[in-house]
């Protein structure tokens, strides 16, 4: 067979603990065999961000700019338990967060729904996708401890010297304090991505804040999404059939378990952080979770949306062969080379692509799936270590191959 051609390459940005283990075990089974793979290349491991002082994270997302196409595997936020295992220097923020800055934008993220796993909201008929915004909030707060009682202050000092101020609190005793901030091009840039990726789906949009409590910060989101959505949008969600509705974060909890999906909702940084894993849970793993970085001038980031799964790669580095579910691995090297073979018009790359994600599924439907899904069949099936699973994979893979 001959293998696939790519004309530009795609940014590949590696990870840590057990999902680097399998991002090169899906590269070398389920990629390579069947494509001349072009990547350029990041080490974004722990221990690289921090021989580098985080500058390649940077370098990565830059790359991501300029190739228009990234993928990227699950890495470590470093915390002081982490700082101390992996002997850092520093703790640098989430890389995620890092490439997320530089690029913008929204990240939105879907369920991959098989019909041998029930989600664990039966009204759910169809996915709920997550839009996230991608910039500020907590993510770029800024905090301090205090130590004694005293007073704090939001100050905001203009080019021209003017000053504006806010009280805090006038601390009684010990305590903590946290500042956060976004733009407003920020914020239009997150609303029209939402709008932009709910025509292309053909979904509702709901957005969902707190604007009755925080009447300024969360209240400034409401009234960028509406007036973009009435002066941009309204005709052309009309002309689909569509709509779009905010409510508060409260509510919207309480309207999607009831729901039957087939909808984006939009959501701030942490609320989206939060509620897409909620949402990966109750369709069946975190594992089965696509993630989309999508900058406003059409740049796009896929990924893993779970973590390091770091219990299972200490059972790895003890010579186990674990269970770990690579769906969402596979997928993000599938998704990013499809949306390189529609930017490049390759269309034997994006037939790849597309096969690779159809011979995953068809292999879960065929009963052969890791553990976290096999205990949720009924009756929970024997579940394959992550090395016969890719296996099977590739064996549904290779009858597609003459397709594209």
């Amino acid at each position: 067979m001959t293998k696939v051609s790519m004309k530009t390459p795609v940014v590949e940005m590696d990870g840590d603990e057990m999902a680097r283990v399998l991002w090169g075990l899906v590269k070398e089974r389920l990629v390579l065999p069947f494509v001349d793979l072009k990547t350029e290349y990041y080490d974004l491991g722990v221990k690289n961000r921090d021989r580098t002082g985080d500058a390649v994270t940077v370098d990565a997302a830059r790359a991501i700019l300029r190739r228009g196409v990234g993928v990227k595997c699950a890495t470590i936020t470093a915390n002081a338990a982490r700082k101390s295992e992996y002997a850092l220097e520093n703790i640098f923020p989430s890389p995620n967060a890092t490439i997320r800055a530089i690029l913008d934008g929204a990240v939105f993220r879907k369920p991959v729904t098989v019909s041998l796993v029930k989600p664990a909201i039966a009204a759910w008929k169809r996915p709920v996708v997550i839009g996230r915004h991608a910039y500020g909030d907590v993510y770029k707060n800024v905090e301090m401890s205090v130590d004694a009682p005293g007073k704090v202050e939001l100050v905001y000092t203009g080019e021209d010297g003017g000053e504006r101020r806010a009280l805090v609190a006038d601390m009684r005793g010990r305590g903590v304090v946290q500042a956060m901030h976004n733009y407003d091009d920020s914020i239009a840039g997150f609303a029209r991505s939402c709008f932009r990726y709910a025509l292309d789906e053909g979904l509702p949009v709901m957005f969902a804040a707190k604007d009755t409590i925080s009447q300024v910060y969360d209240a400034r989101f409401r009234d960028i999404f509406n007036n973009i959505y009435e002066a941009e949008y309204k005709d052309k969600f009309g002309e689909k059939n569509i709509d779009y509705s905010y409510t508060l974060i409260d509510d919207a909890v309480a309207r999607v378990i009831k729901s039957g999906g087939g909808f984006l909702w939009a959501c701030k940084n942490y609320d989206g952080d939060v509620m897409s894993d909620m949402v990966a849970s109750a369709a069946g793993s975190l594992a089965m979770m696509t993630s989309v970085l999508l900058s406003p001038d059409g740049c796009y980031e896929y990924e893993a949306a779970h973590g390091t799964v770091q219990k299972h790669f200490y059972r790895y580095q003890r010579g186990e062969r674990t269970s770990t579910n690579p769906v969402a691995l596979i997928f993000a090297w599938a998704l990013a080379l499809e949306r390189r073979g529609i930017l490049d018009g390759t269309e034997r790359l994006s037939g790849f692509a597309q096969s690779l994600q159809t011979a995953t599924l068809q292999t879960i439907e065929s009963g052969k799936m890791t553990g976290d899904l096999a205990a949720l069949c009924h009756p929970p099936l024997t579940p394959l270590d992550s090395w016969d699973f890719i296996d099977e994979v590739a064996r549904a893979l290779r009858p597609a191959a003459g397709s594209w």
